[in-house]
């Protein structure tokens, strides 16, 4: 057993490597309230839409008139306002690209298991804030993980990303599909981290940023491998279908066409994703899975 998980390690994720994730998140910081921020269970003053009931207290000028408590106003013959707060538990959802140019990898890990990697760091850092924990993917069969908090919660997430990630599922739709099931379960004020390819990303249209990020803080991130950023020059082999492949890295149009394929997309995200409201970073194979948990206590980008 032992020599069967030495063989797939980097290649397939596992339980309980997710889950030693955990350790990773413990020991930072949960991500401050902030003016562009959005903290996990603290309270609000705003009113609307994700409130709920908090106490009524004696009307003061400047209260607004619509939030007056008629019933304790007629009961104590002194007009009462009604005081909300923030629903208590926000929803994180992670959104699993399993396109099938995510099962590969040359230094240390396949992408495939670096999405899953940053998913669990992810679910663990839901857990911490105090979060509902959710996660999906495109597919027109499989539902979403359910919400759920605390580390049940997360537990559900990991089993879902080490399936999806064991190897690229038949049925998958497209990371657009699985931010359409995103947008119909996602409330205002909700936490949404894509995982993505940068050619799934570079297939979604550019107008649906903006409207996810107009009431939600969503961060991508861009699997990547260091060989598609930074490609040796020359004769690079590859095996495809039973062949041998070779492609001549030493001509400068060749190289074009690799960084038209593969960094151009990265590059693209990386400089019009925060222009949009939306944090973004390139995690590669080969960097620390939770090196990307910073983003969670930054101002949320200025929509310009």
């Amino acid at each position: 057993m032992v020599d069967d998980i030495a063989n797939t390690q980097g290649i397939v994720p596992t339980l309980p490597e997710l889950v030693a994730l955990r350790g990773a998140v413990a020991g930072r910081r949960a991500a401050r309230l902030g003016r562009h921020g959005v903290g996990g269970q603290a309270l609000s003053p705003l009113r609307g839409r994700g409130m709920e009931y908090a106490e009524s207290r004696e009307y003061v000028a400047g209260d607004d008139a619509r939030h007056i408590d008629w019933r304790l106003t007629a009961r104590t013959g002194r007009a009462h306002t009604k005081l909300y707060q923030a629903e208590r538990e926000r929803l994180s959802l992670i959104v699993a690209d399993t396109s099938p140019s995510l099962y590969f990898g040359t230094r240390v890990r396949y992408k495939s298991v670096q999405a899953a990697r940053a998913g669990a760091v992810a679910a663990w850092a839901a857990a911490r804030d105090g979060d509902r924990i959710a996660a999906l993917r495109g597919s027109v069969r499989e539902p979403p993980v359910t919400p759920a908090s605390g580390a049940r919660g997360a537990l559900r997430v990991l089993d879902a990303l080490v399936r999806w990630y064991r190897g690229p599922p038949p049925d998958d739709a497209g990371l657009e599909v699985a931010l359409d099931h995103a947008a119909r379960l996602l409330r205002p004020g909700s936490r949404l981290v894509v995982l993505a390819d940068p050619a799934s990303f570079a297939a979604v249209p550019e107008r649906r940023w903006p409207t996810l990020a107009q009431h939600h803080e969503v961060i991508v991130l861009l699997l990547v491998d260091p060989l598609e950023l930074a490609p040796p020059t020359g004769r690079l082999p590859f095996h495809s279908g039973g062949h041998r492949v070779e492609l001549d890295l030493g001509s400068a149009a060749q190289r074009q066409r690799w960084r038209n394929t593969f960094a151009a997309p990265v590059d693209a995200a990386v400089q019009s994703l925060p222009l949009r409201g939306v944090r973004v970073q390139a995690l590669s194979t080969d960097a620390s899975s939770e090196s990307w948990l910073p983003l969670l206590g930054r101002a949320r980008p200025m929509v310009a």
